[in-house]
């Protein structure tokens, strides 16, 4: 062999070995890697579990198509690039999942998967997948999902029309009883609003006393009990934490004249302080969490220039965080700032076209048609000129742009849900945090 060709293979040789030595390097790499992955796996933070409960406002009745009034405001407009994708749609979580239990009687049905838009009201539309409204879930979880590396699933409960005294009673508040003016009320000479049968309606009050705190407990611990049927992603060697509870509720206890009679009366709602306190403790008793943080939703409607008695009710709902007992762990939020006041303006200019139409219809001697003259097409012109004379179309495009409901509902105005969910996420992190700085000292 020429002297040439010995070196040619002996270069040829040292490349060869050279490559196996990268190839051998590159194994073990991809084997460290492979382990380093399953040790993290096993290593990894639980699933953080958080329960959403309540009434029409938890479900949400705010339509995506108000989405756009977040961005005239400098203020929220960075909220609504959180809501939105790059393709304009609303975003979709990463790593957030949500069950969402609602319906209506029982007729409950259950929707899951990847948290988005459409986790809202579901009243008429189809039950196999998200509708068209948001409730305070959303930016909730897109909150949680911005916080989290570990994946986080929202169980929502919610049904409209429901109360806390009777509907969402907890236990160990015992049944529901009649207070001294409804016993006087009810016994006596039928009239308006009195049960005609008292034993049937003492018997339809028992069963559905704790009926939807039965149907919320339930559907939590389903969930719980196999939480990879929501979240793929979930790992059992991680487990799960109750990272915190919401409940968004009042509606239907404060417009209640007879549970909570003396209206214009401080300490008129005492009893729903004491209700939700009672809630709190059993549902931490009966999911085995007795420290989960709880936030409470204190209702917002009306704004700041909301009538006596919604000002009256709002201190009951926030009244159980001041208890010794839940100090550090139970906070109230207020929603009322939140409360859009250039909508709740149009808003009362559309009750007052309502009005005018009740006054044509009904004859109202102050009014036209007070002879009853009028055509239902001299009737229905007259009210569109008033309403055009009282709305400028300013005013109409805004509306249109910002509202989607009624008053009792927040006006179904995305924007503000959007505020409301991010104040609850905002909250329970709080709690949160301050509860591992106190651990850490």
């Amino acid at each position: 062999m020429s002297y040439t060709n010995a070196v040619t293979n002996m270069r040829l040789n040292m490349r060869w070995a050279w490559m196996a030595v990268v190839l051998v390097s590159l194994s073990l790499m991809v084997c460290l890697a492979g382990e380093r992955a399953v040790t993290g796996a096993a290593k990894g933070k639980p699933l953080k579990v958080f329960i959403l409960v309540g009434q029409s406002n938890m479900e949400g009745p705010a339509n995506v198509e108000t989405f756009d009034y977040i961005g005239d405001d400098p203020v929220t407009a960075p909220l609504l690039n959180m809501m939105r994708g790059r393709d304009g749609k609303p975003a979709v979580c990463d790593h957030t999942w949500i069950s969402y239990l609602t319906g209506a009687g029982d007729e409950n049905f259950e929707l899951s998967g990847k948290l988005t838009a459409g986790y809202g009201s579901m009243w008429g539309l189809d039950r196999t997948k998200p509708g068209n409204k948001i409730g305070p879930e959303f930016t909730f979880g897109l909150k949680m999902d911005s916080v989290f590396t570990e994946p986080v699933l929202i169980i929502k409960a919610a049904w409209g029309g429901k109360s806390l005294h009777t509907d969402f009673r907890p236990p160990s508040a015992g049944p529901y009883q009649l207070n001294d003016y409804q016993k006087k009320l009810y016994y006596g000479p039928p009239g308006h609003g009195v049960p005609k049968d008292m034993n049937q309606w003492l018997a339809e009050k028992k069963r559905e006393t704790g009926h939807y705190y039965r149907l919320m407990i339930e559907h939590v611990k389903k969930v719980l009990a196999d939480p990879k049927r929501v979240v793929p992603d979930y790992d059992p060697a991680q487990g799960y934490e109750l990272a915190g509870f919401v409940w968004f509720q009042g509606w239907n206890d404060m417009v209640d004249s007879h549970t909570y009679p003396d209206r214009g009366k401080p300490g008129r709602f005492d009893l729903y302080s004491e209700l939700l306190a009672h809630f709190i403790r059993d549902v931490r008793r009966d999911l085995g969490a007795p420290k989960m943080p709880f936030v409470i939703g204190v209702m917002g409607v009306g704004g700041a220039k909301a009538e006596p008695d919604i000002l009256e009710f709002r201190k009951a709902m926030a009244a159980p965080a001041a208890l010794p007992e839940f100090k550090g762990n139970v906070v109230a939020v207020e929603t009322a700032p939140f409360w859009s006041e250039e909508l709740a303006a149009i808003d009362k200019k559309h009750e007052r076209v309502r009005q005018m139409h009740y006054f044509l219809e009904s004859k109202h001697k102050d009014y036209p048609n007070a002879d009853g003259k009028m055509t239902e097409e001299q009737k229905r012109e007259y009210v569109q000129k008033f309403e055009a004379d009282l709305i400028s179309p300013a005013e109409a495009a805004l509306w249109k742009r910002g509202a989607s409901n009624a008053g009792y509902h927040y006006l179904g105005c995305a924007k503000t849900f959007a505020l409301i969910g991010k104040a609850f996420a905002e909250a329970l992190l709080q709690i949160t945090n301050a509860a591992n700085n106190r651990d850490s000292l």
